[in-house]
C-alpha cells in the first residue's frame, strides 16, 4: 500500500482522547470510543466490499503488536484471502483431536478381555502392572512409545524383581501390539524381547516368588535327583510338576480321566485352570513313567492321581513340607515354573512365546495365545522334551 504507515507513536496512543478513528497507516486505525476505551481495527476492501476487522483493545494489544497483526492481514488480502472470514473459519473449526495415549489403548485392551479373566484380582493385577509399574508410559501418546521409554520402566525391576519385570514387559508388549493392529502406531514393538530387548538387558540370575527365591535353573537337576530317592505321592507329584512346568494346584487336582497315556497327553479342564481355559500338557517319557508306576488297572476317571492319606487332594503344604525336609524350603513349588522360564531364556534358543504357552499364561498378544492350540502342542512337546533332558541330567547347564 502506498499510503504512509506508522504515523502513531506509543505515547500518542496513550494520550489520544478525542473520540473517533486515528490512522496509523496501511489500514490500521486506533479507535477511541466516547467512553474513552481504545481499540484497534483494520479497514480494508476486498472484492469491492469494505470490511472492518477488530484487532483487540489497546490494554492487551500494544502498538507494535497491532502493526504486526495489520501486516499479516495485509499479506492475506494481497493473496486474495479475507482475513475476517479466515479467522471465523478457524474459530468454527473443531479443536484438534487429542493424541491416543497408552492408557487409552490399555483400557480398551483390558475391557475386551475381562470376560476371559476369571476374577477381579486378575483384572486388578493387569491394571496395577500397566498404570502403576508402567506409569511412565500410561499418559504418553501410544505412537510415541520408544525403546528407551520401555527400558526406563523395566530396568529398576529387571534384577530386583525379575518375574514382575517379565510380566510387565509382556503386558506392555501386548498393549503396543494391539495399538499397532488398530493403526495407532507403526514400526516394531519396542517391548519385544527376542531379537530386541534381549540385546539390551542382562539375563537375570535369580527369580523370586513373593519373599522366596525361585530355585536357579542350574540347580534343578541335582534337586530332581534328590527327589528320585524319595517315595510317596508328594515326591511323585512334585516330580511331575517340575517335568510339566504345571501349577501345583493343577498337579494336585489331576484325575485319571484327564490323562491319556497312549497319546502322552494331559488335558486340564477349564474349570481347574487359572485362566478358565482348557490346557493341553504334553507328557514327556519320564512323566509317563511316573504315572504308569501308580496307575490302577482300571482307574476311575474321577479318581485323584495323587491322593492324600485321607483320599482327598494333596495340600499345597504337603509339597512345601517336602521342600523343607530336603532343606530347600527357601524356594517355593511355584518357583520351578520360574526356573523353567528362566532356563528357556538363558540356556536355550527356544521360543519365549511357546514357553509362555507351556505355562498357560495369558500375557502377550493373540499370536502368542494361538500357541495353545494346533501345532503349538507339537512345539511344546519338543520344548518339554528338551527340559526333561536337562532336568534328568542329559544336558548340562550352561
Amino acid at each position: 500500500m502506498a499510503r504512509e504507515i506508522n504515523r502513531l507513536s506509543a505515547r500518542k496512543v496513550q494520550t489520544l482522547a478525542t473520540p473517533g478513528r486515528h490512522a496509523d497507516g496501511g489500514g490500521l486505525y486506533l479507535v477511541v470510543d466516547p467512553s474513552g476505551a481504545k481499540r484497534w481495527v483494520m479497514l480494508y476492501r476486498l472484492a469491492g466490499k469494505r470490511r472492518e476487522m477488530g484487532l483487540g483493545p489497546v490494554l492487551s494489544v500494544p502498538l507494535a503488536q497491532a502493526r504486526d497483526l495489520a501486516a499479516a492481514a495485509r499479506g492475506q488480502i494481497a493473496a486474495g484471502v479475507d482475513p475476517v472470514a479466515e479467522r471465523e473459519a478457524a474459530r468454527a473449526a473443531p479443536p484438534p483431536a487429542a493424541p491416543v495415549t497408552f492408557a487409552d489403548v490399555a483400557l480398551v485392551f483390558m475391557a475386551d478381555r475381562e470376560a476371559s479373566w476369571r476374577n477381579a484380582k486378575h483384572r486388578a493385577q493387569w491394571r496395577q502392572t500397566l498404570e502403576v509399574q508402567a506409569a511412565r508410559l500410561w499418559t504418553m501418546p501410544v505412537a510415541s512409545v520408544e525403546t528407551d521409554d520401555v527400558l526406563v520402566v523395566l530396568r529398576p525391576l529387571w534384577q530386583a524383581k525379575p518375574e514382575t519385570a517379565r510380566r510387565v514387559r509382556g503386558r506392555i508388549e501386548a498393549v503396543l501390539d494391539a495399538a499397532r493392529a488398530a493403526g495407532r502406531r507403526q514400526g516394531e514393538n519396542p517391548a519385544r524381547w527376542r531379537g530386541h530387548l534381549d540385546k539390551l538387558l542382562p539375563r537375570s540370575k535369580k527369580l523370586s516368588r513373593g519373599h522366596h527365591a525361585a530355585m536357579p535353573y542350574a540347580d534343578v537337576p541335582a534337586f530332581y535327583g534328590g527327589l528320585l530317592t524319595r517315595s510317596g505321592y508328594s515326591s511323585l507329584a512334585l516330580r511331575l510338576a517340575i517335568l510339566t512346568a504345571a501349577r501345583s494346584g493343577e498337579v494336585r487336582g489331576m484325575t485319571w480321566g484327564e490323562v491319556d497315556l497312549s497319546a502322552a497327553l494331559w488335558v486340564v479342564p477349564a474349570q481347574r485352570m487359572k485362566a478358565a481355559r482348557e490346557h493341553r500338557v504334553p507328557l514327556v517319557r519320564a512323566a509317563i513313567d511316573i504315572l504308569t508306576s501308580i496307575r490302577p488297572d482300571k482307574p476311575d476317571p474321577g479318581a485323584l492321581v495323587f491322593p492324600s492319606a485321607k483320599g482327598t487332594a494333596l495340600s499345597d503344604m504337603a509339597l512345601a513340607m517336602l521342600l523343607r525336609r530336603m532343606k530347600r524350603d527357601e524356594y517355593t513349588v511355584h518357583g520351578f515354573r520360574s526356573a523353567f522360564r528362566d532356563w528357556v531364556d538363558e540356556a536355550t534358543d527356544l521360543s519365549g512365546e511357546v514357553a509362555e504357552a507351556a505355562l498357560a499364561h495369558l500375557t502377550g498378544d493373540e499370536t502368542e495365545r494361538a500357541y495353545r492350540r494346533g501345532d503349538a502342542l507339537a512345539k511344546r512337546r519338543v520344548m518339554m522334551d528338551h527340559w526333561a533332558d536337562f532336568v534328568l541330567g542329559a544336558v548340562p547347564a550352561k
